[in-house]
This record gives structure tokens, C-alpha cells and sequence, in this order.
């Protein structure tokens, strides 16, 4: 039987890549002899060295490799643990970047095919403007002023409207918590919270659904205001964070100041005890509550120190309710807020007008049957003949 030639150093990699243990991987069936490839006393068949490529995520071809590669970010990689910058970055990371890559590629090709004009909106800020300047103009392109997301029924619905509204925009905006539409690949929010794919056709800003929604929303600011600044980038900011490197305090500054400008905050700020009124003034701005504790802090009426417990004990708070409501879903809603709706709906109308190959477009959403695309078309509103 044909044997793989491949370099014990490189399963070694593969293996630690995805944080598996040697014991755990040799109990699936193809992968029994793993501890004697390893070792060098054996060699995997080419089937056996496939099923150890899909259970690492690993490209089969890196495993031919003399030495296992350098993987690097694709993009400015901005994300700090106190002063250092974080470590290897994990293959669900580097997938999820890639997947949003592409979707991003063929969806410029998309829209310069029907004629559409660069967004003028991409790369439009300064930073050495005056930041409620700024914030006021992305409210003005987003169309979603302070007015109208007070007349949200609860900030959940303004994040909502507010992910449509930057959608409508131009941006594609992609939530999910697993890589692609494989739901046993989470994605860990301690890693990223989010990343910008800035480009003058197609700008895209993901967001990691592992994390509260109530980080997400500062998350959607902070990944627009790279957009707007014209600037790609990974981020593991929130609005308890201190980034050291100065774009990401801007963007921290511009998100903070899109959702909760605070010449207006301050004047509902009560006299004393603002933590009291945390909750209440989360439903008048319609913003979470971890965006007014963060307000509290930029408006001096609390220290840091204080600031922080506050932050921790909220996160805790909000996780345990998160941890109650549990998952599920419509399968096709969820599939529109993973690709973005505006992507989804381009998707679908190229390909069933004959432009995308629907191998390509089953790979991009993740399906296989024509009736589950035709159906996410329906619910998208395409109407498909």
C-alpha cells in the first residue's frame, strides 16, 4: 500500500496548530496509528493523511512542506495583551479572514460588473478631525441618527437595525460565531472581536458572534470607523479596553462618540451616583450597557478602577443571561447576518441570472441543495423564476 512521505515535524505542527492532543485525535478511526506517524515509525496512506488534514484544518499541501510554515494575519493585526501583541493566530482565525476575502473579492467584481460608483464615504476621515465631526458625518451616511434609534423598542433592535443600516450603506457587514457554516469550529471572541476589510467597492466589517451582543455593538463602531478611515484591521478592542497603539484609541473615541455623543450624554448624566442609572439611560440611548459605563468614564464621573469592576461585573451578568436563552434559530436569518444580506442577495441574483457557477455560490454560503438556496432567496426577497 502506498505510503505519504511526510515529515513527522509537520503533523507535530498541524496537531498543536488546532490545539489537539495526541491522545484525543488517535481515537478516531483513520487517525488510530497517529502516535507511530509521529513518532516516525510509520507513515500514513494518503487517505489516512486526508483525514488528518480535515481534522487539523490544515491545507494538505503544507504537510509536504521541508518545515511548517509561518502563517501570518493577511491584515494590519492590531490586537494587544496589555503592551504585547498576541500570539499565533488560530486556524479558525486565518479561515475566517480568508472566507471573508473572498466573499469580498467577488462581490467588487459584482459590483463594478452592474456599474455601481466607488462608496465615497471609505477612507473620507482624517484623524486629526474633530472627532464628533466624524461621528456625526457616519451618522449621516448611515442614516441612523441618535432620533431614530431612541424610537427602537430595546437596544437589541437598535443593534439590529442598526447592522442593516451600515449594510444598506454599502458595507458588508458579516456576523458569525463559527468559521463559515461549520458550527463545530466557534469562534473564540478572547482571540478577536472583530476585523475591517477596507476596499473603495466592497467594504466589509465581520463581527465575532461568540461575544455579547452587547460587545458587538461597540464592535460594529469601532471596525466602521477603520472603514471610514480607509484602514484594514484585526481588533480585540471593547469599551473597557486600553489599546496602546494610537488608530485603535481613535477608532475607540469615534465608536464611542457615533453611539453616545457626549455633550448630550452629559447633560442626562444624573448629579450623583451615575452608576445607578446605568440601565436607564442603556434604553434611552438604545446602546448596551457596557457602551454607558465606558460613557460614565470618558464623562469623569467615575475613575478607572471603578470603571472596571463595574465593566467585569456587567460582562458576567450579561454572559449568565446569554448562557440561559442558549442557541438556535432560523437557519436562513442566520445565514443572512453570516454572509451579510446585501452579499447573500447579490449572490443569489448572479447566480440564478447565470453569472455565478452554483458550485461557487454553494461554496461561498456553505449548502449544498438547490432548494436551500432558492429558499434563502425567497426569504431575501429575490425573486426567482
Amino acid at each position: 500500500m502506498l505510503r505519504a512521505r511526510v515529515s513527522p515535524e509537520l503533523l507535530r505542527w498541524a496537531r498543536k496548530r488546532v490545539g489537539r492532543s495526541l491522545e484525543v485525535l488517535s481515537k478516531r478511526s483513520q487517525l488510530k496509528k497517529l502516535p507511530q506517524w509521529e513518532s516516525g515509525k510509520a507513515a500514513p496512506t494518503l487517505k489516512q493523511l486526508e483525514a488528518f488534514a480535515r481534522a487539523t484544518y490544515v491545507p494538505i499541501g503544507y504537510l509536504f512542506l521541508p518545515e511548517p510554515p509561518e502563517e501570518k494575519v493577511p491584515i494590519p493585526d492590531l490586537r494587544t495583551m496589555g503592551n504585547e501583541r498576541t500570539g499565533q493566530p488560530s486556524p479558525d482565525l486565518l479561515d475566517t479572514i480568508h472566507v471573508c476575502q473572498q466573499r469580498q473579492a467577488w462581490y467588487r467584481e459584482y459590483t463594478r460588473s452592474v456599474g455601481d460608483d466607488p462608496l465615497p464615504f471609505v477612507g473620507s476621515a482624517d484623524r486629526r478631525t474633530f472627532i464628533p465631526e466624524i461621528a456625526q458625518r457616519m451618522r449621516d451616511v448611515l442614516g441612523f441618527s441618535l432620533d431614530a434609534r431612541r424610537r427602537c423598542p430595546t437596544w437589541t433592535d437598535a443593534l439590529r437595525r442598526f447592522i442593516e443600516h451600515a449594510d444598506n450603506a454599502g458595507v458588508l457587514v458579516m456576523t458569525s460565531g463559527v468559521v463559515g457554516s461549520n458550527n463545530r469550529r466557534a469562534l473564540d471572541p478572547e482571540e478577536f472581536r472583530g476585523f475591517a476589510l477596507s476596499d473603495e467597492y466592497a467594504p466589509l466589517v465581520f463581527i465575532n458572534g461568540k461575544d455579547t451582543k452587547a460587545a458587538q455593538m461597540f464592535t460594529l463602531a469601532h471596525e466602521l470607523a477603520h472603514i471610514w478611515l480607509g484602514e484594514s484591521a484585526l481588533s480585540d478592542v471593547s469599551p473597557a479596553s486600553q489599546p496602546s497603539q494610537s488608530i485603535e484609541v481613535w477608532c475607540n473615541q469615534v465608536a464611542a462618540d457615533l453611539l453616545v455623543p457626549l455633550d448630550i450624554f452629559r447633560g442626562e448624566l444624573p448629579r450623583t451616583k451615575p452608576l445607578d442609572d446605568v440601565t436607564r439611560l442603556a434604553r434611552q440611548f438604545k446602546v448596551s450597557t457596557l457602551v454607558i459605563l465606558r460613557r460614565i468614564l470618558d464623562a469623569e464621573r467615575i475613575d478607572r478602577t471603578t470603571f472596571q469592576k463595574a465593566y467585569r461585573e456587567e460582562v458576567d451578568r450579561l454572559r449568565a443571561i446569554l448562557a440561559e436563552r442558549g442557541g438556535g434559530g432560523n437557519y436562513y436569518l442566520s445565514t443572512g447576518a453570516r454572509a451579510s444580506k446585501r452579499f447573500a442577495r447579490a449572490l443569489v441574483v448572479s447566480t440564478f441570472e447565470g453569472h455565478t457557477p452554483f458550485t461557487e455560490t454553494f461554496r461561498m454560503l456553505g449548502m449544498k441543495k438547490m432548494s436551500t438556496l432558492k429558499q434563502l432567496g425567497h426569504e431575501l426577497g429575490v425573486s426567482i423564476s
